[in-house]
Protein backbone atom coordinates (compact mmCIF):
# COMPACT_ATOMS: atom_id res chain seq x y z
CA UNK A 1 0.00 0.00 0.00
CA UNK A 2 1.32 3.49 -1.27
CA UNK A 3 0.98 6.17 1.07
CA UNK A 4 -0.88 9.14 0.46
CA UNK A 5 1.94 12.13 -0.24
CA UNK A 6 1.43 14.88 2.49
CA UNK A 7 1.71 18.57 1.30
CA UNK A 8 3.93 20.21 3.49
CA UNK A 9 1.99 23.23 3.73
CA UNK A 10 -0.97 21.13 5.44
CA UNK A 11 1.42 21.24 8.71
CA UNK A 12 1.92 24.97 8.52
CA UNK A 13 -1.95 25.08 8.26
CA UNK A 14 -2.57 22.66 11.56
CA UNK A 15 0.06 24.85 13.33
CA UNK A 16 -1.49 28.31 12.72
CA UNK A 17 -4.88 27.02 13.29
CA UNK A 18 -3.89 26.46 16.93
CA UNK A 19 -2.44 29.81 17.04
CA UNK A 20 -5.68 31.36 16.04
CA UNK A 21 -7.70 29.47 18.30
CA UNK A 22 -5.57 29.79 21.30
CA UNK A 23 -5.71 33.61 20.53
CA UNK A 24 -9.43 33.88 20.26
CA UNK A 25 -9.86 31.37 23.24
CA UNK A 26 -7.26 34.44 24.89
CA UNK A 27 -9.46 37.24 23.60
CA UNK A 28 -12.51 35.74 24.43
CA UNK A 29 -11.20 35.53 28.07
CA UNK A 30 -10.15 39.13 27.88
CA UNK A 31 -13.15 40.64 26.39
CA UNK A 32 -15.54 38.82 28.88
CA UNK A 33 -13.22 40.71 32.14
CA UNK A 34 -13.08 43.51 30.59
CA UNK A 35 -17.34 43.87 29.81
CA UNK A 36 -17.35 42.15 33.31
CA UNK A 37 -15.22 45.44 34.73
CA UNK A 38 -17.17 48.17 32.32
CA UNK A 39 -20.49 46.76 33.77
CA UNK A 40 -18.88 46.53 37.26
CA UNK A 41 -17.52 50.23 37.14
CA UNK A 42 -21.39 51.62 35.36
CA UNK A 43 -23.31 50.12 38.11
CA UNK A 44 -20.48 51.63 40.90
CA UNK A 45 -20.81 55.14 38.88
CA UNK A 46 -24.37 55.02 38.89
CA UNK A 47 -24.67 54.67 43.20
CA UNK A 48 -21.78 57.55 43.21
CA UNK A 49 -24.39 59.80 41.09
CA UNK A 50 -27.19 58.43 43.36
CA UNK A 51 -24.88 59.37 45.99
CA UNK A 52 -24.18 62.53 44.89
CA UNK A 53 -27.92 63.13 44.03
CA UNK A 54 -29.09 61.97 48.03
CA UNK A 55 -26.23 65.09 49.34
CA UNK A 56 -27.74 67.58 46.73
CA UNK A 57 -31.07 67.20 48.31
CA UNK A 58 -29.89 67.15 52.11
CA UNK A 59 -27.94 70.19 50.86
CA UNK A 60 -31.10 71.94 48.82
CA UNK A 61 -33.23 71.38 52.29
CA UNK A 62 -30.53 72.81 54.16
CA UNK A 63 -30.53 76.13 52.03
CA UNK A 64 -34.56 76.18 51.88
CA UNK A 65 -34.25 76.22 56.29
CA UNK A 66 -31.37 78.64 55.96
CA UNK A 67 -33.65 80.97 53.53
CA UNK A 68 -36.51 80.57 55.80
CA UNK A 69 -34.94 81.58 59.16
CA UNK A 70 -32.75 84.74 57.64
CA UNK A 71 -36.45 85.83 56.06
CA UNK A 72 -37.89 85.36 59.75
CA UNK A 73 -34.36 87.63 61.20
CA UNK A 74 -35.21 90.24 58.08
CA UNK A 75 -39.06 90.41 58.93
CA UNK A 76 -39.04 90.68 62.58
CA UNK A 77 -35.93 92.42 62.68
CA UNK A 78 -36.07 95.11 65.50
CA UNK A 79 -38.67 93.85 66.90
CA UNK A 80 -36.74 90.39 67.99
CA UNK A 81 -34.46 90.23 71.37
CA UNK A 82 -31.04 90.02 70.71
CA UNK A 83 -30.97 86.72 72.71
CA UNK A 84 -33.30 85.64 70.22
CA UNK A 85 -31.44 86.92 67.20
CA UNK A 86 -28.05 85.27 68.41
CA UNK A 87 -29.98 81.92 67.88
CA UNK A 88 -31.52 82.61 65.08
CA UNK A 89 -27.63 83.57 63.72
CA UNK A 90 -26.40 80.22 65.32
CA UNK A 91 -29.07 78.32 63.68
CA UNK A 92 -28.58 80.07 60.53
CA UNK A 93 -24.35 79.53 60.55
CA UNK A 94 -24.61 75.96 61.45
CA UNK A 95 -27.26 75.07 58.72
CA UNK A 96 -24.26 77.37 56.58
CA UNK A 97 -21.71 75.04 57.90
CA UNK A 98 -23.92 72.02 56.57
CA UNK A 99 -24.71 73.39 53.30
CA UNK A 100 -20.79 73.69 52.85
CA UNK A 101 -20.05 70.53 54.30
CA UNK A 102 -22.26 68.58 51.51
CA UNK A 103 -21.00 70.63 48.66
CA UNK A 104 -17.23 69.59 49.35
CA UNK A 105 -18.90 66.12 49.75
CA UNK A 106 -20.76 66.46 46.29
CA UNK A 107 -17.50 67.18 45.18
CA UNK A 108 -16.07 64.24 46.30
CA UNK A 109 -18.66 62.12 45.05
CA UNK A 110 -18.82 63.29 41.47
CA UNK A 111 -15.19 62.95 41.78
CA UNK A 112 -15.28 59.48 42.53
CA UNK A 113 -18.01 58.91 39.57
CA UNK A 114 -16.32 60.30 37.10
CA UNK A 115 -13.28 58.41 37.92
CA UNK A 116 -15.91 55.29 37.64
CA UNK A 117 -17.06 56.44 34.26
CA UNK A 118 -13.26 56.81 33.02
CA UNK A 119 -12.78 53.25 33.89
CA UNK A 120 -15.97 51.93 32.41
CA UNK A 121 -14.97 54.04 29.09
CA UNK A 122 -11.63 52.42 29.15
CA UNK A 123 -12.94 48.79 29.80
CA UNK A 124 -15.14 49.11 26.74
CA UNK A 125 -12.71 50.01 24.37
CA UNK A 126 -10.69 47.28 25.30
CA UNK A 127 -13.29 45.22 25.53
CA UNK A 128 -14.56 46.65 21.94
CA UNK A 129 -11.07 45.52 20.73
CA UNK A 130 -10.87 41.85 21.90
CA UNK A 131 -14.41 41.39 20.44
CA UNK A 132 -13.19 42.57 17.17
CA UNK A 133 -10.28 40.23 18.02
CA UNK A 134 -12.60 37.16 18.32
CA UNK A 135 -14.45 38.08 15.20
CA UNK A 136 -11.55 37.97 12.69
CA UNK A 137 -10.16 35.22 14.70
CA UNK A 138 -12.86 32.79 13.93
CA UNK A 139 -13.35 33.82 10.71
CA UNK A 140 -9.73 32.75 10.32
CA UNK A 141 -10.45 29.63 12.13
CA UNK A 142 -13.07 28.67 9.75
CA UNK A 143 -11.44 29.48 6.66
CA UNK A 144 -8.23 27.52 7.65
CA UNK A 145 -10.56 24.18 8.68
CA UNK A 146 -11.99 24.89 4.89
CA UNK A 147 -8.40 24.75 3.25
CA UNK A 148 -7.80 21.49 5.07
CA UNK A 149 -11.34 19.66 4.02
CA UNK A 150 -10.66 21.20 0.55
CA UNK A 151 -6.70 21.34 0.81
CA UNK A 152 -6.67 24.41 -1.13
CA UNK A 153 -3.92 26.40 0.37
CA UNK A 154 -5.01 30.04 -1.38
CA UNK A 155 -8.24 29.58 1.62
CA UNK A 156 -5.51 28.68 4.02
CA UNK A 157 -3.44 32.26 3.29
CA UNK A 158 -7.22 34.31 3.20
CA UNK A 159 -7.38 32.97 6.36
CA UNK A 160 -3.81 33.63 7.57
CA UNK A 161 -4.38 37.36 6.53
CA UNK A 162 -7.77 37.30 8.13
CA UNK A 163 -6.04 36.48 11.35
CA UNK A 164 -3.27 38.31 11.35
CA UNK A 165 -5.70 40.86 11.71
CA UNK A 166 -7.18 39.44 14.64
CA UNK A 167 -3.95 39.08 16.12
CA UNK A 168 -3.03 42.64 15.38
CA UNK A 169 -6.68 43.18 17.17
CA UNK A 170 -5.75 40.63 20.10
CA UNK A 171 -3.18 42.88 20.66
CA UNK A 172 -4.35 46.12 20.48
CA UNK A 173 -7.16 44.73 22.99
CA UNK A 174 -4.14 45.16 25.84
CA UNK A 175 -2.74 48.23 24.40
CA UNK A 176 -4.95 50.22 22.65
CA UNK A 177 -2.84 51.87 19.87
CA UNK A 178 -5.81 51.36 17.17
Amino acid sequence: MAEEQKDPWLNYLALTTIVLAVCATMATFKGGGFSTRSVLSQTQASDQWAFFQSKSIKGYLYEMQKDQLEMQVKSQGAKMSPALAADYQQKINGYAAKIAKYESEKNKIQSDAKRLESRRDDAQRHGQAFGVAVIFLQIAILLSSIAALLKKKYVWVLGVLIGGYGILQFANGFFLFM
